[in-house]
């Protein structure tokens, strides 16, 4: 607590950090959440009853989502926006084309040991159009973005330095786990979810959260997340978390038991999706440790350290 015992400190501090000089984690945490419903709310309002072209009404309330939550970070963090992971620093791209290469070749792998297990059949080919395919494709940019920016970005950073007096490996394990849970608690409305798929999509959380804890940026998870999705169902012709997608190069259809495909939901509510998880986790640490070693204790050191923008007199 403050050396000031005045009544007045004693108030505010369950609310006020006065070495940061601003409000506390929890604090911080709920008045970005309004911001992002705000943001929402007043998109909603404006599309309503406008007739506008795919895909605006589905990507217009992400864009509203991401910009509240860089609003959230600037203003009501008081934070820099690198905090965020946004780092354009030696590293960023290389790390964006390994996650996008790693989104792909794990879905080959989930397509490829189930097309050998005999548990999907190809139903056709070249499903769609091209410009259906791209305008699916725009919609899974913008989703890997604003998802990570909002769950590991903003989410996780806020309560690893929240919880920054148990530890920083403590504090930043407990935040990636509740990052996770929260990411999967956002999915389990989809169609078809069920108990399997929301721990599956947790599951996919806790790895896109490795992939921002040992690098400290977000590229390299929004990257994995973009191709995830595009190539589970751009390129396999698999259900995205429980949506259909009306575009494929090769359309999979799952015949064997939905516990190891995912059945309707797609491979994140099966054990094939949990084996690309593992997988993807693996691969994940293996790329830090080649590129340029991995940080100590497997967390980046800016994790969880704030740069406050007060300090550099903004």
């Amino acid at each position: 607590m403050s050396d000031d015992r005045s009544p007045l400190a004693r108030l505010r501090y369950p609310f006020w950090n006065d070495a940061e000089r601003r409000l506390r984690a929890p604090i911080r945490l709920v008045l970005a959440l309004l911001l992002v419903l705000a943001a929402l709310a007043a998109t909603s309002l404006l599309l309503a009853g406008r007739e506008l072209p795919a895909p605006l009404p589905t990507v217009l309330p992400m864009l509203a989502v991401a910009g509240a939550t860089l609003l959230a970070a600037r203003y009501v963090d008081r934070r820099r926006l690198s905090d965020l992971g946004l780092r354009r620093e030696p590293g960023w791209l290389a790390d964006l084309g390994a996650g996008l290469a790693l989104g792909v070749a794990l879905q080959t792998f989930v397509a490829g040991v189930g097309l050998a297990a005999g548990w999907f059949r190809v139903a056709d080919t070249l499903v769609g159009s091209a410009a259906g395919a791209g305008t699916v494709l725009l919609v899974f940019v913008v989703v890997g973005f604003y998802e990570e920016l909002l769950a590991r970005g903003l989410l996780l950073v806020d309560v690893a330095e929240g919880l920054g007096f148990a530890g920083r490996r403590v504090a930043v394990g407990v935040a990636l786990a509740v990052s996770a849970v929260v990411f999967g608690l956002l999915h389990a409305s989809n169609p078809g979810a069920s108990t399997a798929s929301t721990l599956g999509i947790t599951l996919a959380g806790a790895f896109l959260g490795v992939g921002f804890v040992v690098t400290g940026r977000l590229s390299f998870p929004v990257g994995v997340h973009i191709s995830w999705n595009a190539a589970q169902g751009l390129l396999y012709g698999f259900a995205v978390s429980g949506l259909p997608i009306e575009a494929a190069v090769v359309d999979l259809e799952p015949t064997g038991p939905p516990l190891a495909t995912g059945g309707a939901f797609g491979p994140e509510a099966g054990l094939l999706g949990v084996g690309a998880v593992v997988v993807g986790t693996l691969a994940t640490v293996a790329w830090v440790r080649v590129r340029d070693g991995l940080p100590a204790g497997l967390v980046d050191p800016r994790i969880g350290a704030p740069t406050l923008r007060w300090r550099d007199g903004e």
